[in-house]
């Protein structure tokens, strides 16, 4: 049974009318009933695939934040072989929220840095639901120095609301910590290849996403605010989130547009919640050819790409 959203209601109400009619051609003295079902599911995916053919950015937004949405721990669990996980940043302490270690993806020894929520209570705790304090940006650029030195790829897996704005934190240098971890994204010189699987929020997405390919995955976000805190900050009212996510273009496909990702991920029908298995092939497709693609180029014009990358970001916009 899946956990519906709001906006599928339509949907939930004819899978919910598919079960019962279920129960009722299962017993000994059943109907048959398998036309009906048939009817109703075809009824089900036609409304589904309408539905996801026109969400809105808020509609998006909470698809992003979908608590069944493969996480971190999922993607590392399918793709990486051999994943060694490496802790703390060797200043102060382990931050959960930020996973990060050493594998091989299809053959391939990769550096894995990624931000994970947690999908229960427990877990979620455990990770802070995915905002790092400075110790999981410092860990984060062990990694990549470590990375670097052996001449490894970088692959790093987005999934924040945006970084931990604790006083602890901030007294521990959080700014500092993410510029760090941005600085090193910028002048590695390896392949660094992010890929946005659910929310970027802010600095604390772009201090592990400063990367050669951006990759996003097509209903997830990627935004200098949460479109909650934007409304309010403008309004003194977060109920006009909807109209923030609007006005900021946070979806894949407004950012396509304006150059800030270099390419969507397809999502399974109905979001990545509905096939975790299969969204998560479908981005390593995507992953795996951006690696072969930088593997062909040395460190000095790996750093020019990422560079030029970021620089050529809103040229071409007409105001």
């Amino acid at each position: 049974m899946h956990n519906y959203l709001d906006f599928e209601k339509p949907v939930a109400d004819l899978d919910s009318q598919i079960i019962e009619l279920k129960k009722i051609g299962s017993g000994e003295d059943s109907l048959d009933v398998s036309e009906d079902i048939q009817r109703l599911e075809k009824r089900s995916s036609d409304a589904l695939v309408d539905l996801y053919r026109k969400l809105t950015p808020w509609q998006k937004t909470q698809v992003a934040r979908h608590p069944d949405r493969p996480h971190c721990v999922d993607y590392i669990s399918r793709l990486i072989t051999d994943f060694t996980p490496l802790a703390g940043d060797r200043y102060f302490a382990e931050d959960f929220a930020v996973i990060a270690g050493f594998g091989r993806f299809r053959g391939r020894s990769v550096a894995v840095i990624g931000q994970e929520k947690g999908s229960d209570t427990q877990t979620r705790l455990k990770h802070n639901f995915g905002m790092a304090r400075p110790e999981g940006y410092r860990k984060a650029v062990r990694i990549m120095d470590m990375a670097e030195r052996f001449g490894i790829p970088v692959l790093t897996l987005v999934d924040t609301a945006g970084a931990y704005p604790g006083i602890g934190a901030e007294e521990r240098g959080q700014a500092e910590a993410i510029a760090r971890s941005t600085e090193t994204c910028l002048k590695l010189e390896v392949p660094l290849v992010s890929l946005v699987i659910g929310e970027g929020g802010s600095g604390g997405a772009i201090a592990i996403a400063a990367a050669n390919r951006v990759l996003m995955l097509e209903h997830a976000i990627y935004s200098v605010i949460s479109p909650e805190a934007g409304a309010s900050i403008l309004w003194r009212d977060a109920a006009r989130a909807k109209d923030v996510a609007q006005a900021m273009k946070i979806t894949a496909q407004d950012l396509k547009g304006f150059g800030v990702i270099d390419e969507i991920v397809p999502e399974p029908l109905g979001g990545a919640h509905r096939d975790k298995d299969a969204a998560i092939d479908m981005a390593a497709e995507r992953v795996e050819a951006a690696l072969t693609e930088l593997s062909q180029l040395d460190g000095a014009a790996l750093r020019r790409d990422r560079r030029e990358k970021f620089l050529a970001i809103g040229r071409d916009l007409k105001v």
